[in-house]
């Protein structure tokens, strides 16, 4: 077969900053799929973008380019409408798991396709596993089904969903690639177009916890997915979501698990309720019930009702005990004090290196390892009292994570005035 356009030529033209007209883009996706581009050349291609940028078309070429390289999914007649939620990424950001069920709950169906977690940042379904007997393999007809009967599953994604980007970001991740706005946003959005769901809410995360720590960047992130959204017809809104400290007192995979079953009993921490309550009601707007109360569904059984119907429809057991790790090691205060800070990311890598989450695709994580936080920015503390207990399997990890740890506390002296950052930031939309 010959081919109509050279790699090289393609490589070039981006390197020196030229658009690359629709059809490069999509014979390059095409290409690349089939092994007709090399991945050295994909890789120097993507360095270019990284390094030069692309125009709003190449974006919207480029994903939908990569929605064509595999099936589409869709939900017609499912008799309920769909709306998903897409976080980029953080440290103690369990809200799926909370969110799915209580949106369920209102008769909306929810298809949400999950990953898993690498370096810092948890997955979702290294969480969920830590569920005795719960699976994350759920084929087409029965995701189907159980949206009609459950109205919610939390599972991964098929081969066949868009693989020229699980190819492309395999390379990214190993290229340093990874942090190109529109390499990340063709990325999530050619996934959750293809999944075939009707609307979809964006939480984009910025603070030093999060894939992209700086606030303008992850509004431009947004932004740009959100215009993506309207262009392949499916409507989206965008939160901006601060990341600086973690989300709620639990980072990890069973603790998280734990602490989410709070929030579907009516507690938990007072960030991960607000956030849940919030992404909640953009998707209820979207979903056609922009008047539904959703704290009213957390507090009075309904949410829970469905995350129990949802975990058994997987194959897991809600009532069973969750994994507890063998060791633990308690972090102190220093002095007296304010808690004026507490990095997000420091805390990541700690219950990273404590074998919560894997350096590499396919290593396997400890379901009870993490770190349990006992306080928040804005505290009062006292010298010797606890602010976080690392848990592990492997005492020997506990060392490398204290070194995360070092800095990552910092105390201001007692009455100092610790300025409130609200969850929410901002919200974008078309």
């Amino acid at each position: 077969m010959t081919e109509p356009f050279d790699a090289v030529d393609v490589i070039v033209a981006k390197r020196e900053g030229r658009p690359l007209p629709t059809e490069q883009i999509e014979w390059l996706v095409d290409a690349f799929t089939r092994g007709a581009v090399a991945d050295e050349q994909m890789s120097a291609w993507a360095m270019a973008v990284l390094l030069n940028g692309m125009e709003r078309r190449e974006i919207r070429d480029l994903t939908f380019a990569m929605i064509a390289s595999g099936e589409r999914m869709s939900f017609e007649g499912l008799g309920r409408p769909t709306v998903d939620k897409h976080s980029t990424g953080g440290v103690g950001d369990k809200i799926t798991l909370p969110l799915a069920p209580l949106v369920a709950a209102f008769g909306i169906a929810v298809p949400q396709l999950s990953g898993r977690g690498l370096g810092h940042t948890g997955g979702t379904l290294d969480k969920l596993e830590s569920i005795p007997g719960w699976r994350a393999d759920v084929g087409s007809a029965e995701m189907r089904a159980q949206l009609a009967d459950v109205g919610a599953v939390i599972c991964a994604a098929g081969a066949d969903l868009a693989p020229a980007d699980k190819r492309l970001y395999a390379l990214r991740d190993t290229t340093g690639t990874v942090e190109s706005i529109p390499l990340i946003a063709s990325s999530i959005m050619s996934k959750k177009i293809a999944e075939g769901t009707g609307a979809l809410v964006l939480d984009v995360k910025f603070g030093s916890g999060a894939f992209m720590p700086d606030r303008e960047r992850a509004e431009t992130l947004a932004r740009t997915m959100v215009e993506l959204g309207a262009d392949a017809g499916v409507e989206c809104v965008a939160l901006l979501t601060d990341m600086s400290v973690p989300l709620g007192l639990a980072v990890g995979n069973a603790v998280e698990v734990a602490e989410s079953v709070e929030v579907l009993s009516g507690g938990g921490p007072a960030d991960v309720r607000a956030l849940t309550l919030a992404l909640a009601g953009e998707m209820l707007a979207l979903g056609g019930q922009p008047d539904a109360d959703p704290a009213a569904a957390l507090d009075d059984g309904r949410a829970m009702d469905v995350w129990r119907r949802m975990i058994r429809a997987q194959d897991g057991d809600p009532d069973a005990p969750l994994p507890e790790a063998r060791e633990t090691h308690v972090v102190t205060a220093e002095r007296d004090g304010v808690l004026a800070e507490q990095d997000a990311r420091a805390v990541g890598v700690a219950a990273w290196r404590l074998g919560a989450g894997r350096a590499r695709q396919g290593e396997c994580v400890q379901a009870g390892a993490g770190v349990l936080l006992h306080a928040k920015r804005g505290d009062a503390v006292r010298a010797g009292q606890p602010l976080a207990t690392l848990r592990t399997d492997d005492e020997g990890r506990i060392p490398r994570a204290l070194e995360a740890l070092a800095g990552a506390h910092v105390i201001a002296p007692a009455g100092t005035g610790v300025p409130e950052r609200p969850v929410v930031a901002g919200r974008i939309t078309a």
